[in-house]
């Protein structure tokens, strides 16, 4: 079982809540999403592992059990081209849950009219893989929001 910690602080708002239809309609997989807290600070590693794709605004981690963790960090934040990221780790890298790998700055990402919502997505799993699923209330960086079995 591989429990997936929440990379940012803020609030829980489930796959429904986040403004992009591929998210919301779990297409790219189950999982939750968080609003994050609009000062700068970091994204953390939801999952001890390998980072297999690393972009400024989106990462990939898979656990020892092959389980990938997909975090985007805000919506349409692709056209940002990397401006107002900052790597902290590089792909390949063997990482531990709630190491920081990028820095950002929610409010700024808010201000230049995209939302800062970071979907946390559970790769290639079936609907019923996740439990526990956090889709509500006030989280802490690193708090866990589903256990994927």
């Amino acid at each position: 079982m591989t429990r997936v910690l929440s990379p940012v602080a803020g609030r829980a708002v489930g796959l429904p809540g986040v403004p992009d239809p591929v998210f919301a309609q779990a297409m790219v997989g189950p999982g939750t999403a968080v609003d994050p807290e609009r000062k700068p600070g970091e994204a953390i590693a939801p999952v001890s592992g390998k980072i297999v794709k690393l972009h400024p605004h989106a990462f990939v981690v898979v656990d020892a059990e092959g389980h990938g963790v997909l975090v985007h960090l805000g919506i349409d934040t692709v056209q940002l081209k990397g401006e107002g990221f900052r790597l902290l780790a590089g792909e390949g890298d063997e990482v531990t849950a709630g190491q920081a790998l990028v820095a950002w700055d929610p409010a700024e990402i808010e201000a230049g009219g995209r939302s800062p919502i970071c979907a946390v997505v559970a790769l290639d799993a079936g609907a019923d893989a996740l439990s526990q699923v956090v889709d509500s209330g006030e989280v802490a960086k690193g708090t866990e929001l589903f256990q994927w079995n």
